[in-house]
């Protein structure tokens, strides 16, 4: 029936003029044919594709019937015997129709799936869209973009693959695609080489390749994980795709030094291409991840002119590790850890000159590993991002390290991390008063360095046990200095400014101590009356009320916090008596 009914529509459509088709003849042919396809009448449909009398009907109504046909080879399984059959239709199909109705018609069918069906019908009608936009004579460029961008648009919503057994099994197909999708990109960059001359038709295909691979680098790319190189029992297809967009670059005139070096200036040399706001945004995206795949995975490395110095690529490198450690995907700043450390690691110790410091990149990117350090819920990274900011702080030069050093502490608003830096500066006097001189590190330059150092920020009322990290390496700091410099050297200047000292950091740390002992010791008093009752209760610790604590586990958080307060008292303690001694001795040399 299904046939008959489409044989009565060919043969009244067949004394039509082509301009004479009506509407309705569309509907009726795609009604028609798409119960041929349901009820399987695949060889009679075929006859009527291949008869040349229907060659004006299916050059105009044929492009109706690849979107049932698809979904038939989608919906079926791999071994039906008619598969074949169906194949050769779409082929036809793509061969006979008018190839304008046949693009729109197939980036349709590719926009319809989601989950797994997407990488299936990708895989699919990348061949037939390959071959439809070839066969177009205008606007090849325009529908070149659109079909990118309607591929990277789907391929975008697929989850990337992480771990090599993810990467080997690829179950959402995305590994195959980015596959395909390059052989169906090439034929169209090898038209923009073929090119010689710079037609509009020519820049503007450029473009549109252009703005595909900058999406690339972002999805999957940005995200993605890659094998290690020395693995050699699997390919990374991830990798191999990632190798291909940055060869893209370089074919159409856009090789990756040129980018990555010209991004973020004001001037570029490849201006001509203008991007949206959002468009921007995507863009360093796109570049940081380009920089990673270039410097850290060594893709294209050896187009890199040796003659660039370290900490010129360093430079121009910090702009990208930036805009990745800015990412909350631990995939994403995790990048930036590493195309740091190998910025870092072609640079000498104490030698990153302190006038970088004055690119803002060299400020924002220490900053961003603290963040790091202090939210990252993986402890791999955390320790990553610590070893990275030592690594950063001994290439620096002594008053660079005095530059970031005061940034630090007046932006980094976490004891653990204040400490650290202490820690850091320690080690700097250290270094000046036992090897080389250094004025950044000693007498006036260390004292306004020390006043950020010795103070309690709220005087008495400082959380002690919230600021207990900072405060210990406060204490050490200040024993070390009163132990390695006598009174009548003063190297440091500490001693001139002993008074200043007792008076921001010691008297009020004396005050803070008692407040806070009397505090907690009343609330274990309160906690042991409260076992008895075998209650839940609530406490404040560090000024935050912990509410439904079981007693046993209250009191061992209150002696916890009182065992920091003698620990801290003890140390207090020996570095008065340590400024006490030094004092006395002095006095008695001067008199003698």
């Amino acid at each position: 029936m299904a046939v008959e009914e489409l044989h009565s529509i060919i043969k009244r459509c067949q004394i039509l003029e082509e301009q004479d088709f009506k509407e309705e003849d569309f509907g009726l042919f795609q009604l028609a044919g798409q119960r041929c396809i349901d009820e399987g009448h695949i060889d009679q449909l075929l006859e009527i594709i291949q008869n040349e009398k229907n060659k004006v009907i299916i050059k105009n109504m044929g492009w109706n019937l690849v979107g049932p046909v698809v979904r038939y080879l989608l919906r079926n399984d791999k071994e039906h015997d008619k598969r074949k059959y169906y194949f050769l239709m779409l082929d036809l199909l793509v061969k006979l129709c008018n190839p304008k109705e046949l693009l729109l018609g197939l980036l349709e069918l590719i926009e319809e799936p989601s989950g797994k069906q997407i990488s299936q019908i990708i895989l699919l009608l990348l061949r037939p869209l390959q071959t439809v936009i070839q066969k177009l004579r205008n606007n090849k460029a325009y529908s070149v973009g659109l079909a990118l961008s309607t591929l990277w648009s789907q391929l975008s919503l697929l989850p990337v693959p992480y771990s090599k057994e993810q990467i080997q099994a690829d179950d959402y197909g995305l590994c195959q695609c980015c596959k395909a999708l390059i052989e169906f990109t090439k034929p169209f960059v090898e038209d923009v080489i073929d090119n010689k001359e710079s037609s509009m038709e020519n820049e503007k295909l450029k473009d549109e390749i252009l703005k595909f691979c900058f999406r690339s680098l972002k999805c999957p790319l940005l995200t993605a994980q890659f094998l290690e190189q020395s693995d050699d029992t699997v390919d990374d297809p991830l990798r191999c795709f990632a190798s291909e967009i940055i060869g893209f670059l370089s074919a159409i005139g856009h090789p990756f030094l040129k980018m990555i070096f010209n991004h973020g200036r004001k001037k570029k040399t490849w201006d001509y291409l203008e991007f949206e706001e959002e468009e921007d945004k995507q863009l360093s995206d796109s570049m940081a991840s380009l920089a990673y795949l270039v410097f850290v995975q060594g893709i294209s490395i050896d187009q890199l002119p040796m003659v660039l110095s370290p900490s010129y690529l360093l430079q121009f490198n910090m702009g990208h590790i930036e805009v990745l450690l800015q990412r909350t995907e631990e995939s994403v700043f995790s990048k930036g850890l590493y195309l740091l450390e190998n910025g870092l690691l072609r640079i000498e110790d104490n030698s990153l000159l302190h006038q970088h410091l004055e690119i803002k990149s060299f400020l924002t990117v220490p900053q961003g590993l603290v963040k790091v350090m202090t939210l990252c819920p993986t402890e791999t990274l955390r320790k990553k991002g610590l070893a990275m900011l030592q690594l950063y702080i001994n290439k620096l030069d002594p008053q660079g390290k005095y530059t970031l050093f005061r940034c630090l502490l007046n932006t980094s608003n976490h004891s653990g991390v204040e400490a650290f830096i202490i820690q850091n500066i320690k080690n700097q006097i250290d270094m000046s008063l036992k090897r080389t001189y250094n004025k950044w590190f000693t007498g006036p330059q260390l004292i306004s360095l020390l006043d950020l150092v010795l103070f309690l920020p709220e005087g008495a009322e400082t959380d002690l046990l919230q600021n207990s990290d900072r405060i210990m390496a406060s204490l050490n700091l200040l024993r070390y200095l009163v132990i390695k410099d006598n009174e009548n050297d003063n190297q440091t200047g500490l001693w001139t400014e002993l008074e200043k000292i007792e008076n921001n950091f010691l008297k009020p740390l004396h005050t803070g101590l008692n407040m806070s002992k009397a505090h907690y010791e009343a609330e274990i008093k309160n906690s042991q009356e409260v076992q008895k009752c075998k209650d839940l209760c609530s406490i404040t610790v560090g000024r935050e009320e912990i509410p439904n604590m079981p007693p046993e586990m209250q009191l061992k958080v209150l002696h916890s916090a009182l065992f920091t307060f003698d620990l801290i008292e003890s140390v207090l303690a020996r570095v008065e008596e340590l400024i006490e001694i030094k004092t006395k001795s002095t006095s008695e040399e001067n008199m003698g």
